[in-house]
């Protein structure tokens, strides 16, 4: 396994966010995007399972985890301009983005705006849209009445909706206290961001190579919200994970280290054939 480093850099207006960082320093930049409510912690498991063929970088968005808590800034437009002065910050001039749940909206707003910044796309459960999504109008209702501190019960609950058996229970832990880092108002104003934007235009207008992953025991997510990502990026595959649900990487990290490094590799060599398992 690989040393994780934590460390933290300024990203303009005086924005201080904290990152883990690991792997080899000639394999190729993996920058791994987290979901709402998550940090930098969310990809330990794959952090720690790098080859030598990548070097990860793992930044904790803005009102998160350990991150500077501004008063403004969190939609989905204001995380992904975050995450390009990330990459001119830790001086990174193109890299692989990966992106979890709510993290791959600002993972692939960045690839469509910025595709000489980014190898390639990869989409781990990300919806193509949120506006029909019952679990998500139920959680910006009931945080709409929050003040601080979020109450622990509605955070595990949300946690034990999205995580399937098998994952470890010191992870599931680890990722509840941060959690509870987030303000009321960070969980308010980034559920509202993402409900009021336009997720599927996030997908107009991304040629960079994009892989897409999902666990076909994912209760939140549809495979027929995945099909739309599909069909809104040309040449995006699709790789399928049985058994597992929403948060893949915590469920399968093995494979989905595998399968980054594999997309990688074949991203590297533009004539490589596309995946075998492909599921479209």
């Amino acid at each position: 396994m690989t040393v994780i480093s934590v460390k933290s850099t300024p990203v303009g207006d005086g924005l201080v966010l904290p990152y883990a960082e690991a792997g080899y320093p000639d394999g190729t930049p993996v920058v791994f995007v987290h979901g709402l409510a998550d940090s930098w912690w969310s990809f330990e498991p794959l952090l720690r399972r790098l080859p030598a063929s990548l070097h990860g970088y793992a930044p904790t968005q803005r009102g998160h985890g350990d991150a500077d808590r501004p008063p403004d800034g969190y939609r989905p437009e204001d995380f992904a301009a975050d995450l390009v002065a990330f990459l001119d910050a830790v001086g990174i001039d193109r890299a692989l983005l990966v992106g979890s749940s709510s993290g791959g909206v600002q993972a692939r707003i960045v690839a469509g705006s910025h595709p000489d910044r980014i190898e390639g796309l990869v989409l781990l459960g990300v919806p193509a849209t949120l506006a029909d999504k019952p679990a998500a109008l139920r959680a910006q209702e009931a945080v709409a009445g929050f003040s601080d501190p979020v109450p622990r019960r509605f955070v595990e609950d949300l946690m034990a909706a999205t995580v399937a058996d098998g994952v470890a229970r010191g992870l599931v832990e680890t990722m509840i206290e941060e959690s509870l880092k987030v303000p009321a108002r960070v969980w308010q104003e980034t559920l509202l961001g993402l409900l009021e934007a336009d997720l599927p235009a996030t997908l107009a207008g991304i040629l960079v190579p994009t892989l897409v992953i999902w666990g076909d025991r994912d209760e939140i997510l549809p495979r027929s919200d995945q099909q739309i990502i599909l069909d809104a990026i040309f040449g995006a595959r699709l790789l399928v994970y049985e058994g597992a649900g929403h948060v893949v990487h915590w469920e399968q990290p093995e494979r989905v280290v595998a399968d980054l490094a594999d997309f990688a590799a074949r991203i590297a060599r533009p004539g490589a054939a596309p995946f075998p398992n492909s599921g479209n």
